[in-house]
């Protein structure tokens, strides 16, 4: 049944931006009540649900009613809330509060009301009654033992600081992610090979990691660029980057030494498409450079705090490289920090198991257009409300505040994309890879016992037999294995045949 928007009237959220004539990022419920007595509920196009509820669910006309009703049905949106508490009358926000002052929705609200406008309202504190927690740990992921704010009675368990405090909704989806599972497979994986295939394992997943995450970039780096890169990637499981100073000296090390930066920038970037002359299309605006700094400080604080809060590796990995590559610090290599910071964080929090390593890259590269989903569902309802100009030069001034929508993303997308990532890394990618280098490892030897040739060639061959269905061409064979007999070479692509027959088999049993 269609929904009659003339039937029905906003509440929660909707009730109070129509109110106050807001404009914001969209919200994950959108919420209204309808005078027909028929509840209806409707998943929209954006993936966000639209419910409407019967009339007796009316909360009432008062701006606390609906900020109750927001909390019950719509969830926790900081961002929101933020604005709204710009705009309202401060005395409607303490006669509600004042109005139940031992309910929980109140003391929440006065909990964020603070928190989030960092002004304290003419309220008493409260010297009595349980705790309440600011968000529900069955409907979002949360820091263990958060702090008790004693004025509130409610325990701060939110995931960051004010400069950066992310959410991220338990969905379906991510209810099903269990890490230590994940953990256990990829160990099954790691057992199920010799010490010595692994070890040289790890070298060709750093240079695929590499390759993938220039690529999806669409840069071709030269050696010195890729050999730091993965001189990096190396130092991921024994180090922690998330700290400025590591993070620009990340950034020196994979960039085009022309574009190194010695700080956070100062100017005002966005990611764009030139389509014709003086005309850009704008995909993505990046924070103002005066709000940089605080965010970044946000987001580390955020990192250290879900670091030590038993956040789950995914969440956390999500939350801190979406956000980073979302605050674009710098001017070149915040795409490849914020993929390198995913092998950081999923290393650092345990999940992946020592002397391994996740092409989550390769996996991102394959599957472009969830990736670029993952980053648009940000960027995309961002662009709605950032007012900007472009100069003949191509320089972008922002004009309006924006500092809000990203201090308080809601990542639960960006979350749920790199489970998916992740999942596929492990069930996928690793699997096929590690097959393909013992298939690779036995023809190797296989082609050792027939011509006592150096690694070099035998690579060679081996390469330009699986880039020929198995065979060596005429001209190949020519140009740099004139050497061998008929007998030789038969039996020698006999052995590549096999196995590239056998990596084919093990391929479509992985699809």
């Amino acid at each position: 049944m269609e929904i009659n928007v003339l039937e029905v009237r906003p509440a929660g959220y909707a009730h109070l931006l129509k109110k106050f004539e807001l404009t914001a990022m969209p919200n994950w419920h959108i919420s209204s009540v309808s005078a027909m007595g028929t509840h209806l509920s409707k998943v929209q196009n954006d993936g966000s649900i639209q419910e409407v509820f019967r009339a007796q669910y009316w909360p009432g006309d008062k701006v606390g009613d609906h900020f109750e009703f927001a909390l019950k049905y719509d969830g926790v949106n900081l961002s929101i809330l933020k604005c709204i508490f710009e705009a309202v009358l401060e005395t409607e926000i303490v006669d509600y509060i004042k109005s139940r002052p031992t309910g929980k929705y109140a003391r929440r609200i006065w909990f964020f009301y603070e928190f989030l406008t960092d002004k304290q309202l003419p309220i008493e504190d409260i010297f009595a009654g349980n705790y309440v927690e600011a968000l529900e740990p069955k409907a979002y992921y949360t820091i263990t033992a958060g702090e008790k704010s004693r004025r509130h009675r409610v325990v701060n368990n939110l995931l960051g600081p004010k400069e950066f405090c992310p959410i991220i909704r338990k969905t379906d989806k991510l209810k099903k992610m269990d890490s230590a599972d994940l953990r256990k497979r990829c160990e099954d994986i790691v057992t199920s090979y010799p010490p010595e295939l692994l070890k040289r394992a790890l070298s060709y997943l750093y240079n695929k990691e590499t390759k993938s995450s220039f690529e999806i970039e669409h840069i071709k780096p030269n050696t010195s660029r890729t050999e730091k890169f993965i001189a990096s990637l190396e130092l991921a499981e024994r180090e922690d980057f998330c700290e400025k100073e590591l993070l620009i000296d990340l950034q020196n090390r994979i960039v085009d030494p022309r574009f190194k930066d010695s700080d956070y920038r100062t100017n005002q970037n966005y990611v764009g498409q030139t389509v014709s002359y003086q005309k850009e299309v704008i995909h993505f605006i990046c924070p103002k450079p005066g709000d940089l700094s605080d965010l970044m400080k946000g987001l580390v604080a955020a990192h250290k705090r879900m670091k030590g809060g038993n956040v789950l590796p995914v969440i956390h990995g999500a939350a801190i490289a979406y956000g980073f590559v979302f605050m674009h610090p710098f001017e070149d290599g915040n795409g490849r920090i914020h993929r390198f910071l995913i092998h950081n964080i999923l290393t650092i929090q345990g999940m992946v198991p020592r002397g391994l390593m996740f092409p989550v890259s390769a996996v991102m590269l394959k599957n472009l257009s969830d990736y670029d989903a993952s980053l648009e569902a940000f960027s995309r309802p961002l662009l709605q409300l950032v007012e900007y100009r472009l100069d003949k030069a191509g320089q972008m001034t922002v004009d309006n505040d924006t500092a809000c929508w990203y201090q308080y993303m809601d990542m639960t997308a960006q979350a749920e994309a790199l489970y998916d990532f992740v999942s596929k890394t492990i069930e996928d990618e690793l699997v096929e890879e590690l097959s393909f280098l013992a298939s690779y490892e036995k023809t190797k030897n296989a082609i050792q016992d027939i011509i006592d040739m150096p690694d070099r060639l035998i690579d060679l061959f081996i390469q330009l037999c699986l880039q020929n269905n198995g065979s060596l061409s005429v001209r190949k064979r020519s140009a740099h294995f004139d050497f061998l007999t008929d007998e030789e070479l038969s039996a020698m692509e006999k052995a590549v045949k096999n196995a590239y027959e056998k990596i084919s088999q093990e391929k479509t049993l992985l699809h």
